[in-house]
């Protein structure tokens, strides 16, 4: 007998969508990107981990161990109702339902399908070319090791990403709703990409990342751990997370429904 299982609202609630509140949250939401990050740079790249067909599973002939990782991992959350919730985004496809009610406050956002805005495949690409920037060379065996602390990084900054570009979207209409509803109107992208962009805050983020990645490894002993330098994660920031993010904005308010999103069976 099959369980129904449904993703329910509850009344009367509603995600704060006060610019301020959102940038706090994407700001501790760096710390677990950056830690992620240096933990996954004490295993060399272990390129064979990323390689098709090469995952030591007898039967898999076509999948990378990265993949599988990745896939099993989010087949556990799915299960538990991770994507439920609108900035986690999955990276796999043919995932399961829930087999728990799961009960949301109320999102905010005015969006039929939150995977309209699914970065996820853009993610990925990014995360891999990081790899050579923050592991050392070559291939110490830790495959395990490796893609164990890939799932986590990946899902880190997906979660980051897609945060970002739901609610920054949802709060900069809010704040004028009459502007972007005639950039919407006009499909004109460029003023959009020009009109959420404030360069004074990202040069902001990128200076704080900075000086995080710094203090998180300022008693580190390179002679027991890769210290990994913090412009790689200020570049990754300034030419991947930002502008991705802001792409995914676009996504967001080009999709965005007057009226919001219905609870559905999921």
């Amino acid at each position: 007998m099959s369980e129904k299982v449904s993703a329910r609202r509850k009344p009367n609630t509603m995600t704060n969508l006060d610019l301020n509140n959102i940038a706090s949250r994407l700001e501790g939401l760096e710390e677990t990107i950056i830690f992620k990050l240096i933990d996954r740079g004490q295993w060399c790249e272990n390129t064979i981990a990323y390689t098709n067909g090469k995952s030591g599973f007898v039967s898999e002939k076509t999948r990378s161990l990265f993949e599988l990782r990745l896939y099993y991992h989010e087949e556990m959350d799915a299960k538990f109702g991770r994507f439920c919730v609108p900035e986690e985004r999955p990276f796999s496809s043919g995932l399961p339902s829930p087999k728990r009610d799961v009960n949301l406050p109320d999102s905010g956002l005015y969006i039929d399908d939150y995977n309209i805005v699914n970065l996820s495949h853009d993610i990925l690409d990014s995360y891999k070319n990081l790899l050579t920037r923050i592991c050392p060379q070559g291939d110490d065996g830790q495959y395990g090791s490796s893609v164990e602390h890939d799932v986590y990084a990946v899902q880190a900054i997906a979660r980051r990403i897609h945060y970002g570009a739901f609610y920054v979207a949802e709060s900069k209409f809010q704040s004028d709703p009459k502007g972007y509803s005639k950039l919407i109107a006009d499909n004109d992208v460029d003023g959009m990409m020009e009109k959420l962009t404030r360069k004074d805050v990202e040069e902001r983020i990128l200076e704080r990342v900075k000086n995080k990645v710094e203090s998180a490894q300022s008693k580190t002993s390179q002679l027991v751990r890769n210290v990994i330098d913090p412009q790689i994660f200020m570049d990754y920031y300034r030419d991947f997370l930002i502008p991705l993010t802001k792409q995914g904005e676009i996504l967001y308010l080009l999709n965005r429904n007057k009226k919001k999103r219905l609870t559905k069976n999921v």
